[in-house]
């Protein structure tokens, strides 16, 4: 049972732990990536980009809730929009919501939302530009998300348009906030700023898609397809036929159609990532970890169009391993950490395939 007590996330044990180890407990439990990468970042950054992971993921919690009505949902993450800007009202937001989480909601997560005061009162320790970074990422996303909840998304997206909008929303936003922080880490970064923050956007977006089309058999489970139907109307097939699971030619065809497309927001990631000075290994390793990773399930995805499970596509933990291992070692050359992508890439896009952007409503 996944609300299950659990004594690593008891609230008395995580409450009497310093400040970063708490977070760093908080995100093992929530997101076993997120765990890996975010501690390759530097002493200045850590803190910050920890602290941004919880409160997103304290939006995600609200939103996932099966036992909160739609309108609870918006209302919760309006208030906690005011509070992260504001540090105050975070006791009295956490004891209305923990009650109401279910038993589907994992342990982290009720520990989570019993400690949003401690996580609050860790962003507000922060310098103002890093709390500004944080709190308009959590206001985008906390605006962004309830949008498509009022959507019937069995069927899925209407457009792709919506598709990027959605992973905006959810993803795009959290690239943005992340190279502000950069910037604000570092006055070398920030002479590219411009830049990584127009990229950063695809980075989100890359990493987003990549999940989407890992868990389109688990969401399809729960009623649920983030797909564009307009990508799927052009190949002949009916996205209501996906919760029956079921995978046809034409189906693999638009699935074909959008890992192309998510390969090449991964390629801005990249161009993102060398944009990072090359001493600076610890954000470029966290950077390419989380690209890498992602371009390998694409590759597990493309090389299995058949896939019915998320396990099916889901990389090994060898996999990960030797990317961590040859990201160490190309991390300071750019040339050479361009050379490990592409190669980690071979195989993944269609060959003669261009990208051509669609228009975004934001």
């Amino acid at each position: 049972m996944n609300g299950a007590p659990d004594p690593k996330f008891d609230k008395n044990r995580l409450l009497a732990l310093p400040d970063n180890e708490l977070q760093a407990t908080l995100l093992e439990g929530v997101s076993r990536t997120f765990a890996l990468t975010i501690p390759q970042l530097p002493k200045g950054l850590y803190a910050p980009v920890a602290n941004a992971y919880l409160l997103c993921r304290i939006v995600d919690t609200v939103e996932d809730e099966i036992s909160l009505t739609p309108k609870q949902k918006k209302t919760f993450c309006s208030e906690f929009i005011d509070i992260v800007k504001t540090g105050s009202n975070a006791e009295n937001f956490a004891e209305r919501l923990a009650p109401l989480l279910s038993e589907q909601t994992i342990p982290a997560e009720h520990s989570l939302v019993h400690l949003i005061p401690r996580v609050i009162a860790i962003t507000h320790s922060f310098a103002p530009p890093q709390i500004e970074a944080l709190a308009n990422c959590v206001e985008i996303m906390a605006k962004g998300m309830p949008i498509f909840q009022a959507h019937d998304l069995h069927a899925g997206l209407a457009t792709m348009s919506e598709m990027n909008d959605y992973c905006y929303f959810v993803a795009g936003c959290v690239g943005e906030m992340l190279a502000k922080l950069f910037c604000h880490y570092s006055p070398e970064i920030a002479q590219h700023r411009k830049q990584l923050l127009k990229l950063s956007v695809s980075f989100g977006q890359g990493l987003q898609m990549t999940n989407i089309l890992k868990d389109i058999w688990d969401d399809a489970e729960r009623g649920v397809c983030w797909l564009p139907q307009e990508i799927f109307n052009e190949t002949g097939f009916d996205l209501t036929n996906i919760q029956y699971k079921k995978t046809t030619p034409e189906f693999q065809q638009g699935l074909e159609h959008l890992i192309n497309i998510a390969h090449n927001h991964l390629q801005d990631a990249l161009k993102y990532t060398l944009l990072i000075p090359v001493h600076e290994t610890g954000i470029r390793n966290f950077c390419f970890w989380a690209l890498g990773m992602a371009v390998l399930t694409l590759k597990k995805i493309k090389n299995n169009l058949g896939y019915t499970d998320s396990q099916q596509v889901k990389i090994t933990k060898n996999s990960v391993k030797a990317t961590i291992i040859a990201t160490r070692i190309c991390v300071k050359n750019n040339t050479l950490l361009t050379m490990l992508f592409n190669f980690m890439s071979r195989g993944v896009v269609t060959p003669g395939w261009q990208y051509t952007p669609l228009p975004s409503k934001l």
